[in-house]
């Protein structure tokens, strides 16, 4: 048993099941124990990979896209170029490389990361160097244009599960059996806010809600249309909820969500849905949800695949294609990692993705 799994099954035993967000919490953000709070998470050494990990075609493609509608918007200055959930900094450093040969764009951005594990802004300060910013909030980002990446941030958030039954709903919970962290549900309640799902849902199935998602989107949508600027959002998901999408990465396998708390990355699919509506409440226009294939491709990265190739040999290049092939390929990252952007109403869509219909 780790040492925040004592934890928890004793603030089980005395006061009785938490929710499945509520565990998420604790795994993810515990000041002590947490998976965050203790450790740089990404890369081999770690437990799993992001894009900007695979390949600088990520993060510098991310870059110019932010570009595109930097200059589509007239250019503002000064502007905040901010990562939301930056992990190491690498996409922050491939973007700010790639923004660099933009006349005029680097010298008006101010770099802001919000970032709220201790371990991981000493990786960014030591990857990204001084004049760099970070907040714990998207709310305490000051007020100015906003051109904003979230790579695998919303997939992080905390989810409650919840079984539907008859006319109403049980929640998943983590309580305790045999001593030991176990899930089970909770009695059947009729829940106001998943009434729109009675009507695609059958006895059995499983939705997820994300209850921080709406208020983050919200707020970053919020800026975008009050101040101009534009948010790209990439993550893993699909459009509106459905099953059980819990899992745990440990050592680059799957593990059991409930085996290892503290210990291992928790996340679950984003519902796009969600994030589309989000934006569009808080006085954003949202882009169609694009699958990162197709966003990738049209922003060119075949050739920029090309360019790269043309200077490597041997293991390098074989390496080099494969990540190509990681960011692209259907049974890859290509079609379950989507993308989506919110923009100011009278903005042009941000490159690479499709207005909504």
């Amino acid at each position: 048993m780790t040492p925040l799994a004592g934890l928890l099954a004793r603030r089980i035993a005395a006061q009785g099941p938490i929710s499945i967000a509520d565990y998420m919490g604790e795994c993810l953000l515990h000041p002590q124990h947490g998976y965050y709070s203790t450790r740089d998470p990404f890369g081999e050494s770690g437990d799993f990979t992001t894009a900007p990990e695979i390949s600088q075609m990520f993060g510098e493609l991310i870059g110019l896209a932010l570009a595109q509608c930097w200059l589509d918007q007239g250019r503002p200055s000064p502007f905040l170029l901010a990562e939301i959930g930056p992990g190491r900094g690498t996409l922050m450093a491939d973007a700010l490389r790639a923004i660099a040969k933009v006349p005029g764009m680097r010298a008006a951005a101010e770099v802001h990361l919000i970032e709220a594990s201790p371990t991981l802004r000493a990786r960014q300060a030591e990857v990204l160097g001084p004049g760099i910013a970070w907040h714990d909030r998207i709310e305490d980002l000051p007020d100015a244009p906003l051109f904003l990446v979230a790579n695998e941030f919303f997939d992080a958030l905390p989810i409650r599960q919840f079984l539907r039954a008859g006319a109403g709903w049980r929640e998943r919970q983590v309580g305790l059996a045999d001593g030991r962290l176990a899930p089970g549900y909770g009695p059947e309640t009729a829940y106001g806010f998943l009434a729109h799902h009675l009507a695609d849902t059958a006895e059995g199935d499983i939705v997820e809600i994300c209850p921080s998602l709406p208020p983050i989107a919200g707020e970053i949508a919020r800026r975008v249309a009050q101040h101009g600027g534009a948010a790209i959002v990439i993550d893993y998901g699909g459009w509106r909820s459905r099953g059980d999408t819990l899992q745990a990465l440990r050592q680059h396998r799957h593990d059991d969500p409930f085996a290892a708390p503290g210990e291992a990355d928790l996340t679950a699919h984003v519902d796009f849905e969600a994030l589309s509506l989000a934006f569009r409440e808080a006085g954003a226009k949202a882009s169609a949800m694009t699958p990162q294939r197709v966003f990738l491709e049209r922003l060119g990265i075949a050739q920029r695949a090309a360019s790269l190739a043309a200077s490597l040999t041997g293991n390098a290049l074989e390496s080099h294609i494969a990540a190509h092939r990681r960011l692209t390929h259907p049974s890859e990252m290509g079609q379950l990692f989507k993308v989506i952007a919110c923009f100011p109403p009278e903005a042009a869509t941000p490159p690479g993705l499709d207005p909504v219909p």
